[in-house]
């Protein structure tokens, strides 16, 4: 079992020294004494000399970084896990400039390793559980305001709702709880209805402002509406103010320390972002091992950039 608490980073590194302590940890985390083949998780493992294992059924021998975010790479995993304790415990993320001057590697390998990472929030914000009870629903638009832009870059007629410039990002927010986001192509009917149907149970209530693409809710759920453009933002109950927070929260993190974020890459913040508003009422060590025990989901460099 996984014994080692740690509340800062100096006692992230004082747990483990050497690469052998993070193994350890990382062995413990997946496996707990029960080591499970990634090529066949039915087949009988066999241990073999340093910490290396055998698949029966297959003949392949592996360890405990085999098709996870470690396999295949030459950083250290000590540097690897101050990294995942840095973009985990940030409020904002970190950068990848900021990351490569404090575990001493280059900017190259600092972007790459938190691609990396963001690439696994995904798998562990655990979309499968449906959201109950009262329910908000918002859509924001990530991007640089117009008036910022050069006059040969601004786009007209980019306002309130456009996204010509802009990307969309639409959000599902059970009240006081969990946060489920993703960036979608625009903000119609029907691209938000499905993710609604998909995230929301039927039954439940949903509060969201005006927006006509949320018309005909009401037929399956309790559908209360806020009417921003009259001035209205709480009518008894209803309003978007949490999710809303949770906008601002996220657009604080790009503008003040990724600065842009292009659309290809823009879901993978989104996920960061999701991850650790969710997994804020965790203390730093819980959010630290969650995300080590889902590290399955690799992204190679070649997937990075193409």
């Amino acid at each position: 079992m996984v014994n080692k608490d740690f509340k800062s980073i100096i006692e992230l590194i004082q747990a483990f020294p050497t690469e052998q302590d993070c193994i350890d940890h990382l062995e413990a985390l997946r496996w707990d004494g029960d080591v499970v083949s990634p090529f066949d998780p039915e087949s009988t493992v066999y241990k073999c000399k340093g910490n290396k294992y055998r698949c029966r059924n297959t003949k392949k021998y592996f360890n405990v970084k085999t098709n996870t975010i470690f396999d295949s790479s030459k950083v250290a995993l000590q540097k690897w896990f101050i990294a995942i304790w840095l973009v985990t415990c940030h409020k904002k993320g970190i950068s990848s400039v900021q990351l490569a001057k404090d575990i001493g590697v280059t900017q190259k390998t600092s972007w790459f390793m938190l691609q990396r990472i963001r690439k696994c929030f995904g798998g562990a914000n655990n979309d499968s559980e449906e959201l109950e009870g009262e329910v908000e629903v918002d859509e924001t638009y990530v991007g640089g305001k117009n008036k910022n832009r050069h006059h040969d870059k601004k786009f007209k007629y980019s306002q309130g709702r456009s996204y010509k410039d802009k990307t969309p990002v639409f959000g599902v927010m059970k009240r006081g709880g969990k946060l489920i986001a993703r960036v979608v192509r625009d903000v119609k009917g029907n691209t938000l209805k499905p993710i609604i149907y998909n995230y929301v149970r039927r039954g439940s209530i949903i509060n969201s402002d005006e927006w006509f693409a949320y018309r005909g809710l009401s037929r399956d759920y309790y559908h209360n509406v806020v009417e921003h453009g009259k001035g209205q933002y709480v009518n008894d109950t209803a309003h978007t103010n949490s999710i809303e927070g949770a906008w601002s929260i996220l657009k604080r993190m790009i503008i003040g320390i990724y600065h842009f974020t292009s659309r290809k890459h823009l879901q993978k913040y989104v996920d960061e972002f999701v991850f650790r508003y969710n997994s804020r009422l965790m203390d730093q060590g819980q959010r630290f091992n969650l995300l080590l025990m889902n590290l399955e989901n690799r992204l190679t460099y070649k997937e990075l950039i193409e």
